[in-house]
């Protein structure tokens, strides 16, 4: 909104100015602030980011405008907004010093993971802020390469106690990536508002009813408003004497700078189509092009006249609409031309993919040295960890390549980056591209493969359109059968993700297809002559559980685990599961809570320490699953939160899993049952059946919580209708306590003889103590006695807290039924003081309401009082009790060191001490009770 002063209100923007004084004024005092304008072209974003920039006395600001460009360079937008802080570097820790260099092409080594790089640019920003508070703007955030985009979206939800405001700016169509984060919303401006501002442009006075239209067709864009002078004529805006043509509106402002380009003379616009197609806007490169096409330096008077173009260091268009106008309005020859130049004067030493890009813009057909020049390219991108970067230069390459065989190949490549970059459609056109070449046999089973992967991604997306997750599982299965013979590792691989998808869908599937799967998958491990790889233990144990029943492929499974957690804490590279669900059911079929424990514990140990994008969201998600059995609930809840947060930044979905077991464990009635329904109506819709079976065995969990036993054993009915491995057995347990309540021994005594045939032969202190405790449930006063005293004696050798106090809830009911009211009271105490120091609220009211029955008086404790550590604290004040630094706890936690501080702050605020020496001598059980 040009004739604006800097930094004073925009002209019917004083609330959004108003937002960001408030952002400014929070960062100076050391609160982080996020805030994304969003808004169609024109609607002023760039005019509030100047307002912002001009408003920022005092602050550091660093500034990226994201250009209109089919060219993808990876961390191209992070590298220029970072540039000014790159003398930090040195003081981050290695592991992200390397990320970060090799990200921005400074050094050499292993594609780096974007949560280092993240977590790198994190710290970058911390340390620019140390001596004033940072500013950082991005405008035109939909324009940005996708990792670099990415990468910003970590760390904006990653501040929180730092001095640094992030702005960015998205057309409504853009940038979804940062969809969840604080926006402000731009509309046309209020009628007065234009009505104000389209007089104040209007030299000579305008015509009230002229005026009034252009508002209305305009719908107060306020750059459309600003175009009028261009675009209506003096008669027109003075008498009304209007042609029938439409008046530009917010969609076709960019066709009136097209129209003005036209206008100017013809080197003119050859020059102002040369600085549209670099998109650097590099001053020095721009007139080595010029020179090269012949095209005089003075053509470039008209254009600053024109007020279309700015030329000094950089070469900077007005606004981003005339940048594309001007590259449109020249023709696809001259278009070619001009990127022949660009390739010619652009370094190949220094910037050799640009190089190639403007190679292969200039091509008018197939050229193979311009394809290998982008393999080449693409080779970079994904040493630097540009996934997307690399696709985009092997889709080039698979358009400009003439020989059939190859074109097929670097199809097939550049597929499976575009799956990788998260862009399965693209992925799925490259891939019939290669369909329509001459492959080789494994090269069409790769194909299938890919296929049915993606198949399968999109069957759990809840797309509209999307398969079920059984036609998936029957692709994937069709694909390992066709892989066998032309890669036997690859054809194991893909069982396994078959029969985890075929897992998936579950009830809702085809009725004997998993098993189906594991016959031919048992087949195939067995033409092994020796078994090595952890995946094909797996591959071996589940398929033999799943056909032998009970105790069938127990010892590969163990091996399988054993040998996983052996390769993580190796220093090799992380090693993870097509899908972790098959890893998971292992791990909880063997009854070992050790087993569960290290695994959980490695998972997330390793992938922090690599900062693995595609292993450390499920592992902390598995993680939290294993702290809900240990019955540290708030820990499992930053875990899962913090999941969450890295799944958001990257665009991908929130795990659901054990966010529903968590909620069933804290037992609030209203939020539990409505995120558990709403989970079974999400299951339904997309076949997937084991999230189905899963609602139902936490909705058991939470209504036995709750004595509402019918609820509970119908819940647990429908849940055991079918073998869901991994929670089958625990909702037996669920299934088994609900009857005994009810007197329902017809369905308890079946379901008993179920656990013990599986929790029973496990031989664990796990398995044979809730076996123990079931029985209990269901056994006669003489017998009862005993059988729950062996239960807590197991259980208790067992690390499971919650199934512990469960026992001692249930022998003190038991024992309060018998009259013994003194015994009773030490189990039923034992059990709430268990469940209130959890957070289980349904548990310990439970278990307050049978003291209070025995005669004892009891207050109802509430769970989760502000004196109480919160999960991330807890986890930070822990770390910081084992004595790691507030640097190492920042990079375990993908946090800033200030942000780290601040957490501990309130820690000793709330526990009451003032070291970090206290800390260590604090149990975290009265850590807990504070």
């Amino acid at each position: 909104m040009s004739g604006e002063v800097p930094g004073r209100a925009l002209r019917g923007r004083t609330a959004e100015c108003t937002a960001l004084d408030e952002l400014l004024a929070a960062a100076r005092s050391g609160a982080s602030r996020v805030r994304v304008l969003r808004g169609e072209a024109g609607a002023g974003k760039t005019a509030l980011l100047d307002y912002a920039v001009e408003s920022a006395t005092g602050f550091q600001t660093l500034r990226l405008d994201g250009v209109e460009s089919d060219m993808e360079l990876a961390f191209a937008g992070l590298q220029q907004l970072c540039s000014p802080l790159m003398e930090h570097l040195g003081s981050l820790p290695a592991p992200q010093q390397q990320a970060l260099s090799v990200a921005f092409g400074l050094d050499v080594g292993p594609a780096p993971d974007r949560f280092l790089v993240g977590l790198a640019v994190l710290g970058l920003l911390a340390a620019g802020a140390e001596d004033r508070p940072l500013l950082c703007v991005v405008d035109d955030v939909q324009w940005l390469d996708r990792v670099s985009v990415q990468t910003l979206g970590f760390v904006a939800r990653r501040l929180l106690a730092e001095p640094v405001a992030m702005l960015f700016a998205a057309r409504d169509d853009g940038a979804d990536i940062l969809s969840d984060l604080p926006r402000i919303e731009l509309r046309g401006l209020a009628d007065a508002d234009a009505r104000a501002l389209l007089e104040s442009l209007v030299v000579g006075g305008i015509d009230a009813r002229v005026r009034e239209r252009i508002i209305a067709e305009t719908r107060g864009n306020p750059l459309a408003l600003l175009e009028v002078p261009y675009n209506v004529t003096a008669a027109e805006l003075a008498g009304g004497f209007w042609s029938a043509g439409a008046r530009p509106s917010a969609g076709e402002v960019e066709e009136g700078f097209v129209r003005r380009t036209q206008a100017l003379p013809q080197q003119t616009r050859a020059l102002l189509a040369t600085a549209a197609a670099e998109p650097l806007g590099d001053g020095a490169l721009f007139l080595r092009a010029l020179a090269r096409l012949g095209i005089p330096a003075d053509a470039l008077g008209p254009a600053e006249a024109a007020g279309v173009l700015e030329f000094g260091t950089y070469v900077r268009f007005r606004h981003p609409l005339m940048r594309s106008a001007a590259y449109r309005a020249a023709g696809l020859a001259e278009r070619r031309e001009i990127h022949r130049a660009l390739a010619e004067v652009t370094d190949p030493e220094t910037d050799p993919d640009r190089r190639a890009w403007h190679a292969a813009s200039a091509a008018a057909g197939p050229d193979e040295w311009v394809a290998a020049e982008l393999e080449a390219s693409a080779d970079r991108a994904y040493r630097r960890g540009g996934v997307a970067a690399a696709a985009a230069f092997l889709e080039r390459a698979t358009v400009l390549t003439a020989d059939a065989t190859l074109r097929g190949s670097r199809a097939i490549a550049a597929a499976h980056a575009k799956r990788e970059a998260g862009l399965p459609e693209a992925a799925r056109g490259l891939l019939a591209i290669a369909e329509l070449a001459p492959l080789s046999k494994l090269q069409q089973a790769q194909v299938a493969r890919m296929l049915a992967q993606m198949e399968f991604v999109a069957s759990r997306s809840g797309v509209a359109g999307a398969p079920r997750v059984s036609d998936a599982a029957a692709q994937l299965f069709r694909a390992a059968q066709g892989l066998e013979i032309l890669d036997d590792e690859l054809a194991r691989d893909t069982y396994v993700e078959a029969l985890t998808a075929a897992m998936y869908a579950g009830r809702l599937g085809e009725p004997d297809r998993l098993r189906e799967i594991a016959q031919a998958g048992l087949v195939a491990v067995e033409r092994v002559p020796e078994l090595q790889r952890p995946i094909d233990y797996l591959l071996s144990g589940m398929a033999s559980r799943i056909i032998d029943g009970p105790g069938g492929g127990s010892a590969h499974l163990r091996v399988a685990l054993e040998l996983w957690n052996t390769h993580v804490h190796s220093d090799g590279p992380v090693v993870h599961w097509p899908f972790p669900i098959a890893q998971e059911s292992a791990a909880h079929e063997t009854w070992d809570d050790t087993i569960l424990q290290q695994t959980a514990a490695e998972m997330v140990y390793r992938a922090r320490q690599a900062g693995a994008l595609a292993v450390l969201p499920p592992a902390l998600a598995y993680r939290a699953g294993v702290h809900v059995y240990t019955g540290e609930l708030s820990t499992a809840a930053a875990l899962i939160e913090e999941a969450n947060a890295i799944t958001a930044s990257m665009g991908s979905s929130p795990v659901t899993y054990h966010s529903l077991t968590l909620a069933a464990w804290h037992g609030d009635a209203d939020r539990g049952t409505s995120a558990i329904e709403a989970a079974a109506s999400d299951a339904r819709a997309r076949g997937e059946g084991r999230l189905f079976g899963l609602t139902r065995y936490t909705a058991a969990v939470l209504f036995n919580g709750l004595g509402r036993y019918e609820e509970a054993l119908s819940a647990a009915r429908e849940c055991c209708e079918y073998e869901d491995l991994g929670f089958f057995s625990w909702c037996l347990y669920e299934l088994i306590e609900a009857a005994a309540r009810l007197g329902d021994f017809g369905a308890a005594e079946p379901a008993l003889r179920q656990l013990e045939d599986r929790a029973g032969t496990s031989r664990t202190d796990w398995g044979l103590g809730a076996v123990a405790g079931a029985q209990a449930l269901l056994a006669s006063d003489e017998d009862a006695d005993a059988l729950f005293t062996e239960a807590l004696d197991r259980l208790r050798r067992a690390d499971v807290p919650p199934q512990v106090a469960r026992t001692h809830l249930a022998y003190g009911e038991w024992l309060r039924r018998v009259n013994r009211r003194n015994d009773a009271r030490t189990h039923l105490a034992e059990a709430h003081e268990s469940w209130s120091r959890m957070g289980a609220q349904a548990f310990a009211e439970r278990a307050r309401r049978e003291l209070v029955a025995t005669g004892e008086k009891v207050q109802s404790r509430t769970v989760g009082s502000p004196g109480e550590l919160t999960g991330q604290e807890g986890q930070i004040a822990r770390l910081a009790a084992d004595g790691l630094t507030n640097q190492e706890i920042g990079a375990q936690l993908f946090i800033s060191r200030h942000t780290v501080e601040w957490h501990l702050r309130k820690v000793f605020a709330k526990l009451g001490i003032s070291s970090r020496r206290q800390l260590r001598t604090l149990t975290w059980d009265d850590a807990a009770r504070t």
